[in-house]
């Protein structure tokens, strides 16, 4: 019995209609829950290692090997180095303003699909319940139309259906909430590590002009430290 329940046509005809809705709420579920496996797999970067391989150039003033190195690099982290680069001649205000805007259009992208998917993990169980109680009622209502008078058969035949809808409610649910609380965490990591990539490029952009702009009065300081000009010996 067991068998023939696991079976799609087992399902269907003991647990109703809303069986039908379970199975597209759990299609539904999956297809999101594989879309976002792939988005995060090619969304994996060294963040650290993209900062260093990018501070090397932009030290050298060679802004056209740090804006080929953020292009070819995957994710958001690169994406939003790369618009910085883009504007890499504004000052250190601006430069922020372009970095913030960049990062937020990444997060819409960083958070597809997410709440469809606790979407699903919310609607399978209320869906279950409802199926639940729609064949407890259908049961009782068939014991009304006997008078009252019915087999343990009948009664159990009806408390199966109703259970099977709740349990294959809740067997979708769980895994798609456990995917949403996975997914959810990653979003907030990969939103970390885009702050502290922008936050870094600003720095690493706007501290290397600067350096340049100052390094001839630097210069001179250094070059009057190390050479004193002599004093002259007081008059006899």
């Amino acid at each position: 019995m067991i068998l023939g329940l696991m079976e799609p046509s087992g399902m269907i005809e003991q647990g109703g209609p809303l069986v039908w809705v379970l199975l597209g709420l759990a299609f539904i579920g999956s297809v999101c829950v594989v879309e976002r496996l792939f988005f995060f797999h090619r969304a994996r970067i060294n963040v650290g290692d993209l900062l260093v391989g990018l501070s090397h150039h932009i030290r050298r003033r060679a802004f056209a090997e740090a804006l080929h190195e953020a292009a070819r690099a995957p994710g958001p982290v690169a994406r939003v180095a790369h618009a910085a680069l883009l504007r890499y001649y504004l000052d250190r205000r601006d430069l922020r303003d372009v970095v913030q805007e960049a990062g937020q259009l990444e997060v819409p992208r960083i958070e597809k699909n997410i709440r469809a998917i606790l979407g699903a993990a919310l609607l399978a169980p209320l869906v279950g319940l409802l199926g639940t109680m729609v064949a407890m009622l259908d049961t009782f209502q068939k014991i009304n139309e006997k008078g009252g008078f019915s087999g343990p058969s009948d009664l159990s035949g009806g408390v199966q259906s109703a259970l099977i809808v709740s349990v294959l409610g809740l067997t979708v649910a769980v895994p798609l909430y456990l995917f949403y609380l996975y997914f959810l965490g990653r979003a907030l990591r990969l939103v970390h590590r885009i702050e502290r990539a922008g936050i870094e490029m600003v720095h690493l952009i706007a501290d290397t002009r600067e350096e340049e702009e100052f390094a001839p009065f630097r210069g001179e300081v250094t070059a009057g430290k190390r050479h004193p000009k002599p004093q002259k010996e007081p008059a006899k």
